[in-house]
């Protein structure tokens, strides 16, 4: 894998506009800025483990150059030229390039460093020419400086004049042979582990913490490239990096707090409108269908094609498959991302990962960490070192596709169900969210279904895991299943599974709680099951859970009493004020679902249910400002609920006016246009 050498590329982080000086400063303020940066650049620690020399070098001239500052203050000068003011303007920028370069040295990947060399030798000799070019060209006979000023400016013009490069040859050696483990790896040969702790050792990677913060250091990387083959580079190292990581320094104890991660890609808690509310992922390509819900284009492509017409989340039947982009959460996204240091990238087509082809040397990485992690695994371990290795697969689990499938492939779900049952909270919670970050790839959710005690020991998990997050993950991982049509007609039929979701949903914290109503939301979507949903009291469950999740609650209540028959009308005859709470003060979502699930339940409830409406304070009003304000589809519900309003006055279903007098006040007295 070699890398010719190139311009080492800047990286995104620049000095603020606010940092360069304008010609209109004073000449004083010129030298004060000029000697305070020299002082930053010179208080800057060398390079440790590789540009050693060339860092070194570059700070001593520094620390010169902070002595000349200071002599040319010490002494003021009368008159300054306008070309040595000019100069003094191109030092201070090639000075903030020094400091940018040294600083995005120091914390960046040393890995990435390593590979690109050359490219940052070139770039620190580039500096010291741009700083001897500046110097040449001072005009030191046109000013008054005494003799010291002057022969200190020769001397830094000395120090500057390196004819070349400097590439330490133990460097190159060290890329040489990274460079050839990768290669190895590309050709499915495991690497030489004396050789890969030499290579480590020297880069000061030399714990599985120092491992962990290369590989984000890596990521971040990935996100700074704009070519497909420096991404490639960067993916195949992080390979090497999480491979390396587990074979000489074991599976790492996970860090405080680790425990409450959760979700694919768990290393932060996404914003919920961010997250497909098939996969529960971070959206990559969001897009909006036809009942205005909006899903990652891949998840809601695979369920259309597997003969779906309906919205996953309302149950509406779609009036047509076209999928138009949403840009604007994209970028929202993409932005959000940024700013928790999260890799971010379009996936174009499924062959891609991470919008990078497919990586032969990271795939291969990739399947000797995880028959390295299945191998511990399969040995007899203390509950501690299991759960170690657990969290290793977890995190794999996130990446992406290829991972999840070489775990699955390596045979470590069975391993996986064997510490779904165990005592020790950290390693179910682990095991768990593993089988979840698994299930998102459709081919696990067959192995899933398949192997034996797999699906028995996540209702467990469900039912009585010993946290609120292992237990809200299992509901996450029904949630998974049931986006295969056969599966979910197999979980709506076990009662255990329905009375666990709806416990969770009444008991739970907001996140657990959230995982519990998308899962049964789904198993809402099997008419059978409705029926089992309802004699359990899942619309009960759901006004006890309304005022803290409403959009959830209400989208549930919508697919039950329109699937639920009368029994299900007649549960959520208590329900109705709360739908008029929802409706006068929910968001748009939660609004539109409320006046839907109004409209069914007046339709097939009777007069009963309309005299329950029409008995909430300041209903009509709400009901006209809907029509104003909400969605098209709200304002299609309200104008429904309107027109069966009018009638139900007119007394046209069966009841008399007396009636309607009688049980309004004035203030709820619904007046509608002829």
């Amino acid at each position: 894998m070699a890398v010719p050498p190139q311009v080492f590329p800047p990286r995104k982080r620049r000095p603020s506009a606010g940092s360069f000086i304008s010609p209109n400063l004073s000449n004083l303020k010129l030298l004060q800025s000029l000697l305070l940066l020299s002082q930053e650049i010179s208080s800057l620690k060398p390079l440790q483990f590789l540009h050693r020399r060339n860092s070194s070098s570059i700070v001593r001239k520094s620390k010169l150059l902070a002595i000349l500052f200071e002599e040319l203050l010490r002494d003021p000068i009368s008159y300054i030229p306008p070309s040595a003011l000019l100069c003094f303007e191109e030092m201070y920028i090639v000075l903030q390039r020094i400091k940018t370069l040294i600083e995005d040295c120091s914390n960046g990947s040393r890995m990435w460093l390593l590979v690109q060399n050359e490219s940052v030798a070139h770039s620190f000799h580039e500096l010291v020419v741009d700083l001897s070019t500046l110097l040449d060209v001072f005009p030191v006979k046109e000013i008054d400086l005494n003799e010291d000023v002057k022969e200190l400016v020769v001397l830094i013009r000395k120090q500057c004049s390196e004819t070349k490069a400097f590439v330490d040859q133990k460097d190159s050696d060290l890329r040489r042979d990274v460079l050839k483990m990768l290669d190895r790896i590309k050709r499915e040969i495991v690497p030489d582990h004396w050789k890969m702790s030499e290579i480590f050792e020297r880069l000061g990677l030399r714990d599985s913490s120092s491992c962990k913060d290369e590989i984000e250091s890596l990521e971040e990387e990935f996100q700074n490239q704009t070519d497909e083959k420096s991404k490639a580079e960067v993916i195949a190292l992080i390979g090497l990096v999480r491979y390396a990581k587990c074979v000489l320094f074991g599976a790492s104890t996970p860090r405080s707090g680790a425990g409450r991660l959760r979700k694919p890609l768990d290393d932060a808690i996404f914003p919920v409108d961010f997250r497909c509310p098939i996969t529960l992922d971070l959206m990559r390509d969001p897009v909006v269908v036809a009942t205005g819900q909006t899903y990652d284009r891949s998840s809601i492509n695979l369920w259309i094609e597997s003969g779906h017409n309906t919205c996953p989340k309302t149950g509406q039947t779609l009036a047509h498959t076209d999928l138009i982009p949403n840009l604007a959460l994209k970028n929202l996204i993409a932005l959000w991302c940024r700013e928790q240091k999260i890799p971010f990238e379009t996936t174009g087509t499924k062959q891609k990962i991470n919008g990078v082809m497919p990586n032969k040397t990271a795939l291969e990485a990739t399947k000797m960490t995880v028959t390295f992690l299945v191998d511990r695994l399969t040995v007899s371990q203390s509950p501690d070192t299991a759960n170690r290795v657990v969290h290793e697969l977890r995190v794999l689990a996130k990446t992406e596709s290829d991972s999840r499938a070489c775990i699955a492939e390596a045979g470590a779900i069975p391993l996986l169900v064997r510490s779904l049952g165990s005592e020790n909270p950290n390693l179910q919670v682990n095991a768990v969210t593993t089988i979840l970050n698994l299930s998102i790839l459709e081919a696990n959710k067959t192995r899933i279904m398949e192997t034996d005690g797999a699906l028995n020991g996540v209702i467990e998990v469900l039912r009585s895991g010993a946290t609120w997050e292992a237990k809200g993950n299992a509901a996450a991982t029904i949630f998974s299943l049931t986006g295969v049509h056969a599966y979910r007609k197999r979980l709506g039929r076990k009662t255990r599974v329905l009375n666990a979701l709806m416990d969770l949903a009444k008991e739970g914290p907001a996140c657990a709680k959230r995982d519990a109503l998308m899962a049964l939301l789904n198993l809402a979507g099997d008419r059978e099951t409705v029926g089992r949903l309802v004699e359990g009291g899942v619309v009960e469950m759901v006004g006890e859970v309304m005022v803290q999740l409403p959009e959830e609650a209400v989208t549930i209540l919508e697919m039950v009493v329109k699937r639920g028959g009368w029994a299900a009308i007649e549960a959520a005859h208590s329900a109705i004020r709360k739908l008029g709470v929802i409706v006068r003060e929910g968001s748009d979502r939660a609004r539109e679902s409320a006046a839907a699930t109004l409209v069914t339940i007046c339709r097939k409830g009777g007069s009963k249910m309309v005299a329950e409406l029409v008995a909430i304070p300041g209903i009509e009003r709400v009901i006209w400002e809907l029509m104003g304000t909400g969605t098209p589809r709200a304002k299609r519900k309200v104008a429904t609920i309107l027109r069966i309003l009018r009638r139900w006055a007119a007394g046209l279903d069966g009841v008399s006016t007396a009636v309607y007098s009688t049980t309004n006040t004035s203030s709820t007295r619904i007046v509608l246009p002829s």
